[in-house]
């Protein structure tokens, strides 16, 4: 989809009520159902929360209940991005080369010849 187009249905969703909103999501999941040759790809927690959502719709909780909702989890979706990213630096830095002249534990110590360990 070009971004012109993209750009002009965004200002379009912004102007519309939640529960407007959500008629034109359910619109597209039915065009996507009935026409696309790829299915939308989301990262796991976002399907997480999308199902939540739906189910929310499904059970006809009232739409700023939904929206409080889905803003506390989107928050906590955040905070989860951002420790997994802190994990993987952790991971990278833990991953990359010691250098050259740094200490190795006594066990891994070469013994001289002629000193008994000990």
């Amino acid at each position: 989809m070009n971004e012109m187009l993209v750009e002009r249905i965004r200002r379009r969703l912004e102007a519309l009520a939640d529960d407007r909103a959500y008629q034109v999501l359910d619109y597209i999941e039915f065009l996507e159902s009935k026409y696309a040759e790829r299915p939308a790809g989301a990262p796991a927690f976002q399907r997480v929360a999308e199902t939540l959502e739906d189910t929310l719709r499904a059970g006809r909780v009232p739409v700023n209940v939904i929206k409080g909702t889905m803003d506390a989890v989107g928050k906590a979706g955040r905070f989860l991005e951002g420790l997994a990213a802190a994990g993987r630096a952790v991971v990278d830095r833990a991953g990359e080369s010691k250098p050259a002249g740094e200490a190795r534990p006594a066990a891994e110590q070469p013994v001289e010849e002629g000193k008994a360990g000990g």
